[in-house]
């Protein structure tokens, strides 16, 4: 697994501010590492500048949630997202905010979206996914067992345990983000040796 490294001093922002854009910024934004791929941050900027377009690579954590039955809990994403929007996607997904670990944000996004928190994370894979507007280093983790699992409504639109060969069978049928379809073919045999 791979640890984000912060340098010692508040990375630069990026872009870099000029004297134009730093009165452009708002204040309340989200701040995003930016990283190289072995996790050293580089750099720190707005969510929205991430998600524009300029593609800095920034770091996402992705949490599978599997039952002892054999079935994978999934999310159907909020129309409300900017980002494949009512699509089925991980049971967990969300940013690193500049400042944080992977494990933080791990537990953080459980509990956000799902209320979920006594729950052990175990690390599967790490690699760069690249949209048509964003790229981002992808930390997978799963997490095994049943659990009380209370979606927030205002994140995500329902969620639900799916069968293994539902999963399959709707796989290239444009029910599941495209992140996810190739995610779970890379880590679906590492998900079904957990149980």
């Amino acid at each position: 697994m791979i640890e984000l490294i912060y340098p010692y001093d508040i990375a630069p922002m990026v872009p870099a501010p000029t004297a134009e854009t730093s009165m452009l910024r708002p204040a309340a934004s989200e701040w995003f590492p930016i990283v190289e791929p072995s996790g050293i941050v580089t750099g720190r900027a707005v969510r929205q500048y991430c998600h524009s377009g300029a593609k800095p690579l920034h770091p996402v954590i992705h949490i599978h949630i599997i039952n002892r039955q054999g079935q994978i809990y999934l999310q159907k994403r909020s129309m409300d997202k900017d980002i494949q929007p009512g699509k089925w996607d991980t049971a967990v997904g969300g940013h690193v905010s500049y400042g944080e670990t992977l494990i933080e944000t791990v537990y953080r996004e459980a509990s956000e979206e799902l209320g979920l928190t006594a729950f052990n994370p175990i690390y599967l894979d790490t690699y760069v996914f690249e949209s048509e507007i964003e790229r981002e280093l992808v930390n997978v983790f799963a997490a095994v067992g049943s659990y009380d699992l209370r979606p927030d409504l205002h994140e995500v639109d329902e969620g639900r345990w799916w069968d293994i060969a539902e999963i399959d069978a709707n796989i290239g049928c444009s029910v599941f983000t495209p992140n996810f379809e190739s995610e779970y073919s890379e880590i679906r045999a590492s998900l079904l040796a957990l149980l």
